[in-house]
């Protein structure tokens, strides 16, 4: 458990602490048009290749996926750290995900091996606080990794890490649950997911940004991938019929307490990324705290994440029920998002830290128990089951940011015009109020300073002038950050609804049946 706990440190921190190195690699490499496709291509390799690991260590055993994936990385790793181009880094980082897709799911897939269902809650626990801690440590580490020695520290850090875990599973992991047939891989699904995986988040990451949502590059790119994954699910299903051993078999989605599991799970990622990705913005940008602090601004909101996800787990294990407790957390997470709204120009800090601190209490205490639960229902499917859990959860993500981000653009320019008073209006041109249809200038104190600049050339007039202009963006972006919460807060309202339908499989508290026959009863959607 050290070794595996040490892989999914790796994992989660990764995925943190590379944000706060790209200003001075984006310096060094000259590279602010491609900035985007360094999180962009581990993105697309690391989603595609999560349900082929799972499938994969249920044909073969965790140990050997378990291993390729972390060598894979730790190469990735030293690559990144190697890479002397912006085109380098990006090959390198898309790499380096191939063997990321291994280390979360496969990870949570051996706590399903090595535990009893009802032991399993108090590790699961243990993990959502691992997420949870590596988003706090990720950005602080990497901005001290980042100004004390060099950018490149960010992935040779994953090196030694990686080895010392590396030798503890190599010497001391079992192999774990391998198939009893003849295992054999699905070459052509793994290609028809990569195809109809790769262009659905292209299309997803850049709608609203590179691209109009209703452009016909979106909808080439969207429409196509999905009529890919549509083909690959037909495939999927045939293979399933013939015993042939699928990527994903398709009679997971029969399941209630998996489909019902996935969309919770799923939905909660949707309304958290919702919530999160956007608080640092309104705290910079409306707060005024300073572009340091913000980094920091999640903190409260992940503390409470790791104290309810280990008492989640802790009281999982002591009563083996589960569906009052993800009640309770989907309450305490819509409850949160509830807070957010009430959030607006003349809002505290101390109103943002109540709203995150309900949120964080009412995710943790829910969102770590769902793989738990899709184990116990599926205990000769953990592999595949667990990775199809990790996958659609990061393509929910994907969508919820890019349709946020969309929202927040879309309702920013109008609240930004409809606040600016008549006298404003008049006085500065309108090809100069245009330069304010991007809330960046809150956010860039270097623009700040030479807008400042230029105003103050006319005298106090000109900066009265700048604080009402300045005062309509902090509005404008309130709006549009609202908007978003909004969404965020509608889309955990249908979660909560979804829940209460959740079958209840108490977890037993002996290890999974050596043949199906014995597996525990679950229900099926006919």
């Amino acid at each position: 458990m050290t070794g595996v706990l040490l892989v999914m440190l790796l994992a989660s921190l990764d995925q943190t602490i590379v944000g706060t190195a790209m200003p001075r690699i984006i310096g060094e490499f000259h590279g602010l048009d491609r900035y985007v496709w360094v999180t962009t291509a581990y993105m697309l390799t690391s989603t595609v290749m999560i349900p082929i690991y799972g499938k994969l260590s249920d044909q073969f055993g965790r140990k050997p996926i378990f291993l390729v994936g972390v060598v894979l990385f730790l190469l990735g790793s030293g690559l990144c750290g190697a890479a002397q181009s912006m085109d380098q880094l990006i090959i390198f980082r898309a790499f380096q995900g191939i063997g990321a897709a291994a280390l979360m799911p496969i990870a949570i897939a051996v706590i399903g091996d090595l535990f009893t269902p009802r032991e399993r809650g108090k590790w699961q626990g243990v993990t959502g606080s691992i997420f949870a801690l590596s988003s706090i440590l990720g950005p602080v580490l990497g901005g001290w990794i980042t100004d004390s020695f060099s950018w490149r520290w960010v992935f040779y850090v994953n090196l030694p890490v990686g080895v010392a875990a590396l030798l503890v599973l190599i010497f001391l992991m079992p192999m774990l649950r391998q198939s009893r047939g003849k295992a054999r891989i699905d070459y052509l699904g793994a290609l028809l997911l990569a195809l109809g995986t790769v262009p659905v988040m292209l299309g997803l990451s850049g709608a609203g940004s590179q691209f109009a949502w209703l452009s016909w590059q979106t909808l080439v790119l969207i429409g196509g991938g999905l009529i890919v994954m549509a083909g690959f699910f037909f495939y999927e299903a045939y293979l399933e019929r013939h015993d042939a051993q699928p990527i994903i078999d398709p009679s997971l989605f029969k399941n209630r307490i998996f489909i019902i599991s996935l969309l919770v799970s799923m939905i909660t990622f949707m309304g958290m990324f919702g919530c999160v990705a956007f608080l640092p913005l309104y705290a910079q940008g409306v707060l005024k705290i300073s572009a340091t602090d913000s980094g920091l601004v999640l903190t409260p909101m992940m503390l409470s994440m790791i104290a309810t996800s280990t008492i989640s787990g802790l009281l999982l294990t002591r009563f083996g029920k589960y569906k009052w407790m993800t009640i309770v957390g989907m309450i305490g997470t819509v409850l949160g998002a509830a807070l957010l709204l009430r959030l607006d120009v003349h809002s505290y800090y101390f109103d943002m830290i109540i709203a995150m601190i309900v949120l964080g209490t009412g995710m943790g205490f829910g969102m770590s128990l769902y793989n738990t639960i899709v184990q116990n229902a599926l205990p000769h499917k953990i592999g595949q089951a667990t990775s199809a859990m990790t996958f659609f959860r990061q393509i929910g993500s994907t969508v919820a940011l890019a349709a946020l981000g969309s929202i927040l653009t879309s309702m920013y320019a109008p609240a930004f015009h409809s606040a600016l008073p008549a006298q404003v209006n008049r006085a500065v041109p309108s090809k100069a109020l245009s330069f304010f249809d991007n809330p960046n200038v809150l956010l860039d104190p270097n623009a700040q300073h030479a807008i400042s600049t230029q105003f103050a050339s006319f005298g106090q007039s000109g900066m009265a002038l700048l604080g009402q202009i300045l005062e309509a963006v902090k509005v404008g972006l309130t709006q549009g950050i609202h908007a978003t919460f909004v969404a965020s807060f509608i889309v955990l309202l249908f979660g909560m609804v979804i829940v209460f339908f959740l079958p209840e499989i108490e977890l037993i508290s002996r290890r999974s049946p050596a043949n199906k026959d014995d597996a525990p009863s679950v229900p099926m959607m006919h």
